[in-house]
């Protein structure tokens, strides 16, 4: 139970990586807040959580919603120990034929919901609490059609490093974790926009990842409990990569 008692805050909870980490998160004792676009996703999620969570319906992208959501968080438990800056998405554009819109859709959820989701839980936090922000290996690879979201994604390591020295004097721990290739729902949509099939899509992911397999958003959700608890009590600004050793060597 290395999270009893805390109040956790889960953005893009309702499937993958964020509904794996809201599991273990229950598992281990905290009081979990869920978002999703999507209320019928969402409702299942909760389903799926089983108890102990709540799930409160928004888009990350928007700030009307993300202050229904922390209203939310204020009324039903008054604070936020752990936050999991985890909503996010992306889609394939080679450079020339980048629209103004895909720019704003990848940016405005991985990079401006990002931000506010954290601006926005500040007057709830107690000293001490943890961030965790989830960016990607993609950062730091150069992977080929993926500038934009590539980008938002090194946005998010740069947060960390200056929220981390903003927030030191409340002894706020703010993290990243990288996720190499996770096996995701969103591994479908990445595909099609490719127009490949998943299979080929995970082929071609695992090709460069020393452990020879995909990763499972079980696997993500463990590295988070980390972050999260106190065994990380020593643990600022850093960025965890959890790829199977895809960005290493």
């Amino acid at each position: 139970m290395k999270l009893k008692d805390k109040v956790a805050v889960i953005t893009g909870g309702n499937s993958g990586i964020g509904l794996a980490t809201a599991k273990q998160f229950v598992a281990e004792g905290a009081q979990v807040f869920i978002t999703g676009r999507r209320q019928s996703e969402l409702d299942a999620a909760v389903k799926q959580i089983g108890g102990n969570v709540i799930g409160v319906q928004g888009d990350v992208s928007n700030l009307a919603d993300l202050d229904r959501l922390f209203a939310t968080v204020k009324e039903k438990a008054g604070r936020v120990d752990v936050l999991f800056a985890n909503a996010g998405g992306g889609e394939f554009a080679r450079l020339g034929e980048i629209t103004e819109a895909h720019f704003d859709k990848i940016f405005n959820i991985n990079v401006k919901g990002l931000l506010f989701t954290v601006q926005k839980a500040l007057p709830l936090f107690p000293d001490g609490a943890s961030v965790i922000l989830n960016a990607s290996i993609a950062s730091v690879k150069g992977m080929e059609n993926f500038g934009v979201y590539s980008a938002t994604k090194a946005a998010v390591r740069s947060f960390a490093r200056t929220w981390t020295n903003e927030l030191k004097q409340r002894q706020i721990r703010v993290n990243v974790i990288s996720p190499g290739p996770i096996e995701t729902p969103a591994l479908d949509g990445l595909a099609a926009d490719a127009n490949l099939q998943v299979d080929q899509i995970k082929s071609g992911l695992t090709a460069g990842v020393p452990l020879g397999r995909m990763g499972t958003p079980d696997e993500v959700a463990k590295v988070a409990v980390f972050l999260a608890s106190d065994d990380s009590s020593y643990v600022a600004g850093i960025e965890l990569f959890v790829d199977g050793g895809m960005a290493q060597v």
